[in-house]
């Protein structure tokens, strides 16, 4: 098995597992807190990615990429030096906006947000962005070297100790306020982030082939053509997340401003931007852990291959990853969308969300496309590209958000289908630019073909819940559910030869069964 798949492969198993210990995570704060206080958490979240965002400057990918091709080249001095001068520019900048992020707090809660409560929840979490600047910082180190162990396992034990410690601070500071007991979630973030980072820092501190606190501050003078190499991907692969995390931050303002208008009151504003980004995306973005491996492995893969003018390398990596996205994004899509009720009721008590799932749900194939499709474009330094793409969407979904979410007709559903044609129109423009650069065949039979399974499988999943055990629980009857589409959706795919036996046989526990 290529370097690719099995890092692929560890990230797939390791996001599988986190996303499914950050669902716990988000169902326990769901009911120890509520609509209103989930609201209060995801209006304050946007600040802190964005200040998390200016921190990185988008380093963790030009890290894979610079040290990928540096070890391509057998040049190890160089991967030190990538790593020292990365950890020099994250630290100042950490301590420049940790500062900023408290003193500003007052203001972005009562000004920008209109819910003063957002103040606790901004506070505490403003400890924990030097943490992650760290450990961004050794993540793409260790990726970068295509080992992508560390990083999943850090990912796991980050949610491991935050659901351990959530439902004892959440119930803790409930009694005090809701704006108490959302702070509460946020400090719990904190501390599965420090033990993340130590686990990193132990884990770099066994396996290094150098001394990092050796000539430091030489090395990080003696830097500045390493400096340059690295902005050259960091900054427009910055400006793209920039877009990406200012678009977020605003969300919640232009929601709040625009259901105002609307004739919303802030606190209704508040619980019903809570059921769709606290309720129905975490679960419409579970998938996306899959385009997520695939785009964090793709990025030193095609680097690698780039720097070695492997064409046709680069374009059976990107078939690989696209056709792996639309296989396993499809059977989501169909789950998400026959089973939304149920999958609402038994996560969090209430159907509330299961409306804009429907909605949404079938849009979100391309959303499971952009990861990739951004991966290939940074390590084929089209990062520039990928930034006016992303800024290009974020300015439409910002536009559409306010012309609908204004209106009483639409009010938060707007909302909803402004998200959707921002995510829809970056992913199309991504596709078209990678178009350019490299040669590319579309199979679109193959597509075809996975077209019609997932109508078939949509009708099936449909007639299972509604025919197939009408008195067990409700557990049980959406398991079944899950089970008789997922099973038929991958026989169907083996069948008509959209999964074929030689990939199957690379995946190590299925390989047994062929031997």
């Amino acid at each position: 098995m290529s370097k690719f798949l099995k890092g692929t492969l560890i990230l797939l198993i390791a996001g599988f597992i986190t996303r499914i210990l950050g669902f716990i995570n988000r169902i326990v704060i769901a009911r120890s807190i509520g609509e209103e206080g989930v609201g209060l958490y995801m209006m304050a979240y946007p600040t802190f990615i964005l200040v998390v965002t200016l921190v990185q400057m988008g380093l963790p990918v030009a890290i894979s990429k610079n040290i990928a091709e540096a070890k391509a080249k057998g040049n190890h001095s160089e991967v030190k030096k990538i790593l020292v001068v990365s950890l020099a520019i994250t630290i100042t900048l950490s301590l420049i906006f940790t500062p900023a992020l408290i003193l500003l707090a007052p203001w972005l809660s009562t000004t920008l947000f209109t819910d003063p409560r957002t103040y606790y929840p901004l506070i505490a979490i403003a400890p924990v962005v030097p943490i992650i600047a760290v450990s961004s910082v050794l993540r793409g180190y260790f990726q970068g070297r295509q080992n992508m162990r560390p990083s999943a396992v850090s990912q796991i034990l980050e949610q491991l100790i935050r659901i351990t410690l959530i439902a004892v601070l959440t119930q803790t500071f409930l009694p005090y306020g809701v704006e108490y007991a959302a702070a509460a979630a946020m400090v719990a973030a904190v501390m599965g982030e420090i033990v993340s980072l130590i686990y990193l820092m132990t884990t770099f501190k066994l396996k290094k082939r150098f001394r990092l606190r050796k000539n430091f501050f030489q090395i990080v003078h003696s830097g500045k053509k390493t400096f340059k190499e690295l902005m050259e991907i960091s900054l427009p692969t910055l400006g793209s997340r920039m877009i990406g995390s200012i678009s977020w931050f605003f969300e919640p303002i232009v929601v709040s401003h625009s259901l105002a208008l609307a004739g919303v009151a802030a606190v209704a504003a508040t619980k019903q931007y809570g059921a769709l980004t606290g309720f129905a995306m975490p679960l419409l973005l579970l998938p996306s852990f899959v385009t997520y491996s695939l785009a964090t492995s793709l990025v030193p893969a095609i680097s690698e291959a780039n720097s070695q003018n492997n064409k046709q390398l680069i374009e059976h990596r990107l078939q690989q990853a696209l056709r792996f996205a639309f296989l396993t994004g499809g059977l989501s899509v169909i789950i998400l969308y026959v089973l939304a009720d149920p999958l609402m009721e038994l996560m969090y008590g209430s159907t509330k969300g299961a409306y804009f799932i429907r909605i949404m749900a079938p849009f979100f194939l391309f959303y499971y496309y952009q990861g990739p499709l951004q991966a290939v474009l940074q390590a084929l330094n089209l990062a520039r590209a990928a930034m006016i793409n992303s800024l290009i969407g974020a300015i439409v979904k910002t536009a559409v958000i306010f012309l609908l979410a204004s209106q009483p007709a639409f009010g938060i559903t707007g909302v909803a289908l402004g998200i959707m044609v921002g995510f829809v129109l970056v992913t199309i423009l991504h596709f078209a630019t990678v178009l350019k650069k490299i040669s590319f065949t579309f199979y679109l039979r193959d597509y075809l073909k996975g077209s019609v399974i997932m109508a078939i499988i949509t009708w099936m999943g449909f007639w299972v819940y509604e025919n197939i055990f009408i008195g067990e629980h409700l557990a049980i009857r959406t398991l079944t559910s899950i089970t008789a589409m997922s099973v038929s959706y991958i026989l169907l795919l083996i069948l008509i030869g959209l999964i074929k036996r030689d990939e199957l046989k690379r995946i190590p526990i299925i390989r047994k069964f062929f031997a």
